[in-house]
């Protein structure tokens, strides 16, 4: 029983930031141009994982991104400066997408 229980706990706790985060990205609107496992406009969060694994300063670099937008990484479509996002969140987001 004890160990069931813990195991509840832990995977209410894994979910939990997880969904927080997708709610971040989809009150920020990123999931209207970004999915989790598939391209729509841009890259998938998971491909943008893979690209950025290993990197110490991803996280910081597509923060950057989320807030001043970018180009020609991904192909031709440009992705838009996100001036509603503040740094904590979009630092918050980009650790999310990371862990995609």
């Amino acid at each position: 029983m004890k160990h069931a229980l813990f195991a509840l706990v832990a995977a209410v706790s894994l979910a939990a930031p997880a969904f927080a985060d997708q709610a971040l990205a989809t009150s920020k609107n990123c999931m209207a141009c970004h999915a989790v496992d598939k391209k729509l406009v841009g890259p998938s969060y998971k491909d943008v994982a893979k690209k950025y694994a290993g990197q110490k300063d991803a996280a910081d670099k597509l923060a950057a991104k989320i807030i001043k937008g970018g180009s020609g990484v991904w192909g031709p479509v440009p992705m838009p400066a996100n001036a509603q996002v503040n740094e904590a969140d979009a630092k918050k987001l980009a650790v999310w997408v990371l862990a995609s």
